[in-house]
């Protein structure tokens, strides 16, 4: 049974997911506050190892990326000693990654979370696409039975209410003089 504190990791990383050019990253201030170092210390051991982090594990958002980001979250501006370049985001892979850099303790036990959230969402993901694809089939099959329930409303009426059509007459027809 998980305890209060690893639930409370779990949900942290969870808001730490970002949905940034069709992936999922995770910000660096964000991954040095969980790993407990600092930002700068994070992103020079990136930098002395940059060799393990091509631009699928890591990249650096540009201007615009930063901006609606920053939108999403209360975050100082620069005037008042906040960030002034825009972070550094890993994927999946960066964060697996990063282990390998930063080999304490804490970050070992903090990347074996994210792993795992990560693992979780993707089965999320998954579950996510087979429940659509069962709805969609039920919206077609339901579609199909309400055009063959139209039309059997439709036969039923036409033996209800026949339409009346000019017939002739049965017998003998009189002269008319």
């Amino acid at each position: 049974m998980e305890n209060s504190k690893d639930i409370q990791i779990q949900q942290k990383i969870l808001n730490s997911i970002y949905f940034v050019r069709d992936q999922k990253v995770m910000m660096d201030s964000e991954l040095a506050e969980l790993y407990g170092v600092e930002t700068k210390r994070l992103n020079e051991q990136v930098k002395r190892n940059i060799d393990r982090f091509p631009s699928d594990f890591m990249f650096q958002l540009n201007p615009k990326e930063w901006a609606d980001l920053k939108s999403q979250f209360a975050t100082s501006g620069p005037s008042w000693g906040g960030r002034r370049t825009p972070p550094y985001m890993f994927t999946e892979q960066g964060v697996a990654m990063l282990s390998s850099v930063l080999n304490s303790p804490t970050a070992i036990q903090v990347n074996i979370s994210i792993m795992r959230i990560f693992v979780k969402m993707r089965q999320w993901a998954s579950n996510y696409e087979d429940l659509l694809e069962k709805i969609e089939k039920l919206n077609r099959n339901q579609t199909d039975q309400s055009t063959e329930i139209n039309h059997i409303w439709q036969v039923l009426g036409e033996f209800v209410n026949p339409k009346q059509t000019g017939r002739k007459t049965i017998g003998y027809k009189r002269n008319k003089k």
